[in-house]
């Protein structure tokens, strides 16, 4: 056992982590490995305090998403070298894991998780029962139609693993102090923390916040209510089992998803972990409410058997032998849950040199990859790979703790249900973030969750089948869907797109900040464009419209998920570069209706005396108007690609804006559409989405947004050097776009793209997003290739659910934009719809 040093060594600091369970101590490692002087770790306990010490230890490669494989690759090659790194033995097992399937929808699952693989390094494996039986023999088969198998998983020794990590910290300069408890933190007006503690205080550059359950005590600090819950986790460990006992090598980890639990060998016993259904499970939220007890350290909940019994029953259908095995133990501890149960990882906005690490549900298997992933992020200035889904600015002022408390619910009780294509969870939901038109739209539509905010799916016409009905192929929205996408592209329709985030910039120093954060031109007054903000290795972090209201005066667009990630990286820039300007965030004040289709401007010219026709109000221009004498700004532009205007409005003015267009529209046979048709009209026009074509794993060359990219304007923009860099060696693999010849089933992003070339057929790269063109009645996608395989032409193959369909490279887009067929009409030329 460790000896502590409570004592501080230093009152100054380049980074001060407040937190030394595995996830603190990892990144302690990290960055004193990479060279980072002065890392200083404070503990108020002891190492491993809290969740780390009594977590079941699992690791795994296997994660639905996408980028967080990357983060579970990382641990797993990390701890199978630590040991020999630093001479402390760590515990680590490898006998593989398997998922078990025993219904034909989590077949599906499977072979729709395997086609996310195949572009992937780490190895996972669709197999047959007969296989599951020759890795695990005393399972009962009756049930089992296939598993899911990742060879290195495994399981490790959480306290070992730490005091391995700790070892490595030390050894490379980090301080580990402890026991030594952080009573308050002052940021000074330098952007520098001063950290307070009973031994006195410590100057620091930067704080990070890893303090796990502690984790919203250290926030209340600062003013901020981090969204993270305590959960009651219990597994059970048995006595010897001589079936067990008998084995010649270790069992695999099984994870019976029907069943709701992991189960994996113990020494010569088994070790099974449940979790209940969201009405079963326990939450400690007196914690949240008064505060985690003084002294709570390395405590246990008192267990409750009888909670997880239905739990237990399965498990022994499963692995009949426990059915003799006596319990030994039974561990119930706390594990943080943020409300969706992926972590808060990265700096915070609103607040300078703050960082968390904090919310994390499975922190055995988390801990290395994210202390590299922050150590790279914090000595860099860029993240080496895109992660939003944990950023911290996921989350807003609309995350109360009844939110949180609901979601950590539903995520603990979802732990192992069938993980669909287009998702909804309903738990918590409408937050207060409701759109002016939510309580007018809700009985009328599926609506979906972003950001926050209720936004409209599709919409219900008589005889639809309603509701959310999920499915790995085509369901209840593909007509109703196709019927908006005509609704648009013949006539006309409406979105509410007022979850978008919305920013006024201003300052006598706007347009020197703009043109420094964007890689496109400044817009000139009463001119909007679209512009990206660059990594400073070339990568893209954002897109956002930019519109110059008047002379220094601009407003700023991103998606809805993107708001707080933007306003984060705006800000900092602003701080950085001592920027006068004045930057107010609009987002929840303001409503975004869009009118799109041949007959918008008919519609709307009803309403105003201002003149809206082509040579008045061209396309990305923006102005102030009054339309039924309601104060809008209108925008000249639509992700439809058709005739359009967004329009800016206060949020309590969506109500009667919205029924004075559906008034005015009656005629032109006007109607609602949803954010499904929108994504089908804006692939069919070859429009990229952030988060899908683009991101911070991607540059703007490669994605095929040259144009938006200013490569020659004076100012030096972000990324610039590095863009030029990128240029001059030559792109490695392109943005394409392709048509599948598929049947009920539809790519819809992150699938293997396979080609069979002449050695045999191999991954080449991955879809970012796809859907069927209901113009072209084909499915349709986006996908990046080797430049080799870019050409149009190019026979390639796209997986879905098991199976490889033919695709083939076109031209883009598929449907030229009502601008650029406006262009070829002046012309004289015949456009293509």
């Amino acid at each position: 056992k460790e000896t502590s040093s409570p004592s501080l060594g230093k009152d100054r600091a380049d980074t001060v982590i407040i937190g030394g369970g595995c996830v603190g101590v990892s990144l302690a490692y990290h960055l004193a490995k990479a060279g980072l002087k002065d890392v200083v770790l404070l503990e108020k306990s002891e190492l491993t305090a809290g969740s780390t010490w009594h977590a079941a230890g699992l690791t795994t490669y296997f994660h639905p998403g996408i980028n967080l494989k990357k983060i579970h690759a990382y641990s797993i090659k990390l701890y199978e070298k630590l040991e020999e790194e630093t001479g402390q033995p760590v515990g680590f097992h490898q006998p593989g894991s398997i998922r078990i399937a025993s219904t034909p929808t989590r077949v599906d699952e499977f072979k729709y998780q395997m086609t996310r693989a195949g572009w992937h390094p780490t190895e996972q494996y669709l197999i047959t029962p007969e296989k599951v039986q020759e890795l695990f023999p005393i399972l009962n088969m009756d049930k089992v139609l296939a598993g899911l198998y990742n060879p290195g998983d495994g399981h490790i020794d959480p306290y070992s693993l730490t005091m391995a990590l700790a070892a490595g910290a030390r050894k490379y300069g980090a301080q580990l102090n402890y026991p030594v408890q952080v009573t308050n933190l002052n940021s000074r007006s330098d952007g520098t923390w001063e950290v307070e503690t009973p031994l006195g205080i410590i100057q620091a550059k930067r704080i990070v916040n890893a303090a796990g359950f502690w984790a919203r005590e250290i926030g209340k600090m600062i003013g901020l209510q981090h969204p993270l819950i305590p959960v009651h986790h219990q597994y059970v460990v048995t006595s010897t089992i001589p079936e067990v006992k008998a084995l010649k090598t270790e069992l695999p980890v099984i994870r019976d998803l029907e069943g709701s639990y992991y189960l994996r060998q113990e020494r010569d016993g088994l070790l099974f972990g449940p979790y209940e259904s969201e009405e079963k499970m326990k939450l400690q939220e007196s914690w949240v409410t008064n505060g985690v007890p003084p002294g709570f350290g390395k405590e246990l909940f008192e267990s409750d058997l009888d909670r997880i019994m239905e739990h237990i029953e399965a498990a022994m259908e499963m692995v009949p032998v426990l059915r003799k095995a006596d319990i030994v133990n039974t561990i119930a501890g706390p594990i943080t849950y943020s409300p969706d149960i992926l972590p808060m990882v990265g700096p915070h906005q609103g607040v300078r040199n703050y960082w968390v690490a904090i919310g994390f549900g499975y922190g055995i298997i988390h801990a290395g990859g994210i202390g590299k992933y922050l150590s790279d992020w914090i000595l860099e200035g860029e993240p080496a790979f895109d992660l939003i889904e944990v950023d911290p600015n996921r989350y807003g002022k609309w995350t109360t703790t009844e939110y949180t408390a609901a979601k950590a619910r539903e995520s603990y009780g979802f732990n192992n249900i069938v993980g669909y294509p287009k998702e909804e969870r309903f738990a918590g939901r409408p937050t207060e973030r409701t759109s002016g038109l939510y309580d007018l739209l809700k009985s009328k539509c599926s609506m979906g969750f972003h950001a926050g905010w209720e936004q409209p799916h599709w919409f219900y016409k008589p005889g639809d089948e309603t509701g959310y009905k999920p499915s790995f192929r085509r369901t209840n929205w593909f007509d109703p869907v196709g019927r908006e996408y005509k609704q648009v592209m013949e006539k006309v329709g409406v979105i509410d797109l007022s979850p978008f985030g919305k920013f006024k910039v201003k300052g006598t120093d706007s347009v020197k900040l703009l043109d420094h954060l964007f890689a496109n031109v400044v817009p000139k007054v009463g001119s909007t464009n679209i512009s990206h903000m660059l990594t400073p290795r070339g990568k893209v972090y954002a897109e956002l419209t930019v519109s110059q209201l008047h002379p220094g005066e601009f407003m700023l667009v991103t998606g809805s998920g993107s708001e707080l990630h933007d306003l984060r990286w705006i800000e900092e820039k602003v701080t950085r570069g001592g920027y006068k300007v004045e930057i107010e965030n609009m987002t929840d004040e303001m409503g975004v209706l869009s009118v799109a289709g041949p007959y918008a401007r008919q519609v709307l010219q009803k309403l105003t005396n201002e003149d809206l026709s082509d040579a008045s109000f061209k396309f990305l221009q923006c102005r102030h108007l009054k339309l039924s004498n309601i104060a809008v700004t209108a925008i000249r532009i639509s992700y439809t690609g058709e005739l359009g205007w967004e329009l800016y409005h206060r949020k309590e003015d969506s109500v009667p804006l919205y029924s004075a267009i559906m008034e005015a529209g009656q005629k032109e046979g006007i109607d609602d559409f949803g954010t499904y048709a929108l994504n089908a009209l804006r692939l069919e026009k070859g429009f990229r989405a952030w988060g899908a074509e683009m991101n911070c794993d991607t540059n703007p060359l490669e994605a095929g947004l040259e144009y938006f990219v200013k490569l020659n304007k004076a100012a030096d923009f972000t990324g610039k050097p590095a863009l030029k860099q990128i240029k001059e060696k030559g792109l490695k693999r392109r943005l394409v776009y392709l048509t599948l010849e598929t049947d009920n089933v539809d790519p819809e992003g992150n699938e293997s793209v396979w080609h069979n070339g002449k050695a045999r057929t191999i991954v080449v790269g991955n879809t970012t997003s796809g859907c069927f063109s209901y113009g072209a009645q084909q499915s349709l996608a986006f996908a990046y290739v080797p430049m080799e395989l870019s050409k149009v032409g190019q026979k390639l193959e796209v997986e879905l659910l098991g199976k490889n369909y033919p695709a083939t490279i076109i031209q883009e887009p598929l449907v030229l934009t009502e601008p650029t067929r406006m262009r070829l009409q002046r012309k004289g030329e015949s456009p293509k719809i």
